[in-house]
């Protein structure tokens, strides 16, 4: 009796056609430890890095330097707060939450450049990276079922 790999049921794309699909992945997508070295490198980091949650989830807590804008108060807000020629990079709660992806459409929809930050605030604190609260700033240690626990480089 032989049974049916459920891996490979729907076997791979051919190569070419993975490659288009994970470059166009990554022209939507960025990840916390890449937006976390952009911001440690000192300067622009060249975005705008947008929490798009409610102002009780931003008090809770939020990514210093972050602007705040909620994803409902886009439409009406986002020209006075970003400047078009500079790409977004928005946020919302973690991987459970699609709260991100629908500020990332609101804001493509406006005319702005913007990327999806996998992982959201969730991923930030979980790799141990410094945060801010309405009582103060925050951080956590680095979880190792996310980020490696004795180097700052995950090798990605």
């Amino acid at each position: 009796m032989t049974t049916e790999n459920p891996v490979l049921r729907v076997p791979p794309a051919a190569p070419a056609t993975a490659a288009a699909h994970f470059r166009a992945s990554l022209a939507f997508h960025a990840d916390v430890s890449d937006v976390a070295a952009a911001f440690a490198a000192g300067g622009d980091p060249g975005f705008v890095l947008l929490d798009s949650r409610s102002t009780a989830a931003w008090d809770q807590g939020h990514i210093p330097g972050a602007v705040h804008l909620p994803t409902a108060l886009i439409p009406e807000q986002a020209e006075q707060l970003l400047d078009r020629a500079v790409p977004v990079v928005a946020y919302c709660w973690g991987p459970g939450c699609n709260g991100a992806t629908r500020a990332a459409l609101a804001l493509a929809e406006l005319g702005f450049q913007v990327k999806e930050m996998l992982g959201g605030f969730e991923y930030w604190a979980r790799e141990g990276f410094a945060y801010e609260t309405w009582e103060g700033p925050g951080q956590r240690a680095a979880d190792p079922l996310t980020a490696p626990a004795q180097d700052a480089d995950c090798g990605c």
